[in-house]
């Protein structure tokens, strides 16, 4: 009977160890399979920083292309706005100041009468180039014994598409 009961401890033996093999391949077999997954993981995590990286120098090249886009559309403006204002300005009116602000721009000057600062208002607002021309400020001024009317206006540049 001892030798039934020390082969039946021997046969448990056996049958815990084999289970405890059994489990243990199964954890380092998942274990695998876990170091796996965080590597690919790893991979997917380095290539997603590469694809963010790429996404905002992209869209800084963008905003570049789009500047230079303007700067490129804008370039003939002052072009257009320097032969309008030849053309525009009546014989008694001359300009001591043209001031630009983004599409704003300032006209200082003088004018024989104020019937000259309404033609070239006329003018101004007749351009396909120019709109909302505005009348600031009108006064009477002496310029080397002459009356002169001195005027500050504005008008706004019109932006092609």
């Amino acid at each position: 009977m001892a030798a039934f009961a020390g082969l039946a401890s021997v046969l448990a033996g056996f049958f815990v160890w084999g289970i405890y093999s059994l489990v243990a391949g199964e954890i380092e077999y998942q274990n695998s399979r876990n170091e796996f997954l965080n590597s690919r993981i790893a991979a997917l995590d380095k290539e997603i920083a590469e694809i963010k990286d790429i996404k905002a120098r992209t869209k800084e090249l963008l905003s570049r292309k789009e500047t230079v886009e303007l700067l490129q559309n804008s370039r003939s403006e002052v072009v257009h706005l320097l032969d309008q204002l030849v053309r525009l300005l009546p014989d008694g009116v001359y300009l001591q100041s043209v001031k630009q602000v983004d599409e704003d721009i300032n006209l200082i000057g003088y004018a024989q009468s104020n019937a000259w600062v309404s033609t070239l208002m006329r003018n101004l607002e007749s351009s396909p180039w120019l709109q909302s021309a505005l009348l600031i400020e009108i006064k009477a001024i002496t310029v080397n014994n002459t009356r002169q009317n001195e005027f500050n206006m504005k008008v706004r540049l019109k932006r092609t598409a």
